[in-house]
């Protein structure tokens, strides 16, 4: 009884391999039939069977829309990301699951490695000194432009890259597979029509008419399939119109925060790094008139302080604008030329 078992079961694997082995051998046959079919055709030997006019403008306008929605995912990926290195790595965390290994992503944008080190060096200058103030609050705004940015990158990655890329790994590889599909249908049914028309012309008999019938029915029915995926891109279109004006809202509101971010920083900046009203150069002449060595004060004449205050007065045209020169102090040298004077500038 057990020889029996494994005598049958021998015999059923045996089988086995025959219909797998006829399989390939039947695969290995339409395989060459196809390549000798495409190559007879670009060798100009053969006729190939041409689809209608309508279908070349949707096969037309499908490679269209396939070639641009990829420029735009690349290019739009290279506008929120432009370092190639950081796309690579954020595609590596996003895809590979390398969190289980331990692995977080602590990478910082540019501008956060430029806020971080303004507040270092602001709290190494000192933050009550004016500059190291300064550093701190510019180097929390870039830290903030940082934050604005990463939400941005994120926003415009969910508004447009994403929902398109889905589009080319679904519908668009779908379209793509049942055109390969029919490519295949179509090189079978064309070599299928070779045959018949060389045994015609040589007289032999002929193949199966029904092998061609049924390779006619199977590429009418895969061009039927086709036209209808192709025809449905016209309504994608529509869903791309919307995923744009997200993404346009999303580029709006990053460059409007970015803008009130400045604004308020540069106001801020603008008390710390402007002088005061009146703190000119004018009190270092000021200064200098009321400076006098302790050998002229001891010595000045009254006719030198009459002479000097005269050519005050022609300084200033008259005696009128004297009130803006401090009288109270020791009169100035009596080596100062006027003409000094007629080049200040007083208040």
């Amino acid at each position: 009884m057990d020889n029996f078992r494994r005598a049958m079961g021998d015999a059923s694997t045996y089988l086995s391999r025959a219909v797998q082995d006829a399989h390939i051998g039947d695969e290995a046959t339409i395989m060459y039939n196809r390549a000798r079919q495409y190559t007879e055709e670009k060798l100009g030997k053969a006729e190939r069977t041409e689809n209608d006019s309508h279908f070349d403008d949707l096969a037309n306008r499908t490679d269209q829309t396939k070639n641009y929605t990829e420029k735009l995912v690349k290019n739009t990926e290279a506008v929120l990301v432009p370092n190639p290195a950081a796309r690579l790595e954020t595609f590596m965390f996003d895809n590979i699951p390398v969190d289980k290994l331990g692995v977080k992503n602590t990478r910082l944008s540019n501008l956060e490695y430029l806020g971080t080190d303004m507040i270092e060096g602001g709290n190494e200058f000192g933050p009550a000194t004016p500059y190291g103030s300064a550093l701190i609050r510019v180097g929390q705004a870039q830290q903030h432009l940082g934050e604005i940015e990463r939400n941005y990158i994120r926003g415009g990655h969910d508004a447009l890259i994403a929902p398109m890329q889905k589009f080319l790994d679904s519908e668009m590889k779908n379209i793509m597979r049942e055109r390969k599909i029919l490519e295949n249908k179509r090189l079978d049914l064309d070599a299928c029509k070779n045959r018949v028309r060389k045994a015609r012309a040589m007289q032999l008999q002929p193949p199966s008419e029904a092998e061609l019938r049924v390779a006619q029915a199977d590429y009418d029915k895969q061009v039927e399939i086709t036209r209808l995926l192709m025809e449905s891109l016209g309504s994608i279109q529509t869903n791309h119109l919307r995923y744009l004006g997200e993404f346009v809202e999303s580029q709006a509101k990053y460059y409007a925060e970015c803008n009130t971010c400045m604004q308020d920083l540069q106001q801020e900046l603008s008390s710390v790094t402007h002088m005061a009203p009146g703190k000119t150069s004018t009190p270092i002449l000021r200064s200098s008139l009321n400076t006098t060595p302790s050998h002229q004060n001891s010595s000045t004449a009254p006719g030198n302080l009459e002479s000097s205050q005269n050519g005050t007065t022609e300084a200033n045209g008259d005696g009128n604008n004297l009130d803006h020169v401090n009288l109270s102090s020791p009169p100035p040298p009596a080596a100062i030329s006027p003409s000094v004077f007629k080049t200040a500038d007083f208040y």
